[in-house]
């Protein structure tokens, strides 16, 4: 069996026979209830793939779609235009990057759809109202815009280059206004990210959209479900079950302790993170694939600038508006921390209308408490906890109070009070050590 690991075109994982999970059905039903729409997803949880299998149904590709549930819904396949843009692949941390960028996507539909020219080469969305207006000229009928990734640009500078990400922003909320100006020459448009950014300029310029991040209909639209599992990777389950030397029942219970409990809506259906799963079944091991690809910087960013904690991020009640819109003025690090997939919904109350967020699995708790140390205190403390395991694992307390000095030393002052950490570290690793001392006394006693 072939997993679609990394490959982010429907056409290739189509040709290159690689297992798709058909949620095609889904997609249909979103192509039928309206025309515009966002979706927010963590990274690499397949919206790429969403759109390039849109892309692929609107361009009128019946053959890829054979045998999916698609093909006994859609009667007309209808071929369409359809104008498809990312903003991932690149960075967008230079004041220029962001007009090389849209030149670099402009230019080649220019050249295609030959729209009347315009004077100002710099007026990034005349020149898209104009590709569009020329596209549906061309083509007789109305065009389909996929965008992915819009928000990257600013995530890039968001935190870090403040005068970057207001230009960012500026130029990318012009950019997008043309989609509002050509509403009646765009049959549908999509957008993906992973940040719904509620308040900004660039998200208000695109007000007519309907997000469906939270609808409970398109919760599993990406990512994997238990039923999934059943249907298509039976065999990749006995396989690492086989490798585990454990039953299948004991690996279907590991892997949901690993990369399940993601919910996206308040019916809770369990998603389980498609690329730490697959790349499971690849690798035939049980690993942080996900988490070890790369916390984002900006997240990083936001992290060592607030008050969050670990203690204090999960296993708590809120709004919907608390956690997943991300406003200019708040920068409120639980909404970006839930919106790149380091939290999620374990329960709503609906008499409250609020909403539990916790961590989703072991993976993704694991590897952020990781991050978190990782952001608040110095580099060099890597490895001491491992250090400090070994020396009392041996009974050397001479070297576990020199360990636990050294990495109480190397906390920086101001994170002592966030993490309540002792202002003396050598007092407190003294009483500490005098405590082991009477253990082990007791012990040999």
């Amino acid at each position: 069996m072939r997993y679609s690991i990394g490959i982010q075109d429907f056409e290739q994982l189509r040709n290159e026979g690689c297992v798709y999970v058909d949620k095609t059905d889904m997609l249909w039903n979103l192509t039928q209830s309206g025309n515009a729409f966002f979706l927010s997803r963590p990274r690499r949880f397949g919206k790429s793939l969403l759109l390039s299998t849109l892309s692929a149904y609107f361009e009128g590709k019946r053959d890829l779609f054979k045998g999916l549930k698609i093909d006994s819904l859609e009667k007309n396949w209808t071929q369409y235009e359809v104008l498809r843009l990312s903003f991932g692949g690149k960075m967008f941390d230079a004041p220029e990057k962001i007009d090389n960028a849209l030149n670099d996507i402009l230019t080649p539909w220019e050249l295609k759809y030959k729209p009347l020219p315009t004077t100002d080469f710099k007026s990034f969305g005349t020149r898209l109202e104009r590709v569009i207006e020329a596209a549906r000229t061309q083509s007789g009928r109305q065009v389909v815009v996929l965008i992915d990734e819009y928000d990257k640009p600013i995530l890039d500078v968001m935190c870090d280059k403040p005068e970057i990400e207001v230009l960012n922003r500026s130029t990318l909320h012009a950019f997008y206004e043309a989609l509002k100006s050509a509403g009646e020459h765009i049959k549908f448009l999509f957008l993906t990210g992973v940040t719904q950014l509620a308040n900004l300029s660039v998200f208000s310029a695109l007000n007519h959209l309907d997000s469906i991040t939270l609808n409970d209909n398109y919760a599993a639209i990406c990512g994997i479900t238990e039923d999934e599992i059943d249907a298509y990777f039976t065999e990749s389950v006995c396989k690492l079950a086989e490798k585990e030397e454990v039953t299948t029942a004991e690996m279907r219970a590991m892997l949901k302790r690993k990369y399940n409990g993601y919910h996206f809506g308040r019916n809770l259906i369990d998603i389980y993170n498609p690329f730490s799963l697959l790349s499971a079944f690849s690798h035939l091991e049980l690993r942080d694939f996900w988490f070890h690809t790369g916390t984002p910087s900006f997240l990083i960013r936001m992290l060592s600038q607030s008050d969050v904690t670990p203690d204090t991020l999960a296993g708590d009640w809120y709004t919907d508006r608390e956690f997943a819109y991300f406003s200019e003025t708040g920068r409120e690090a639980r909404a970006m921390i839930y919106q790149s997939g380091y939290l999620t919904i374990k329960d709503y109350n609906h008499k409250r209308k609020k909403y539990l967020l916790d961590y989703p699995n072991d993976e993704v708790r694991s590897g952020f408490v990781d991050a978190m140390a990782r952001t608040h205190f110095r580099k060099h403390t890597d490895g001491k906890a491992e250090d400090l395991a070994y020396a009392l694992e041996m009974g050397d307390l001479e070297t576990f109070r020199q360990v636990l000095t050294s990495f109480l030393a190397s906390v920086p002052y101001e994170a002592r009070g966030k993490y309540k950490l002792p202002s003396d570290a050598d007092e407190e690793t003294t009483r500490n050590v005098q405590l082991l001392n009477g253990v082990k006394h007791n012990q040999n006693t």
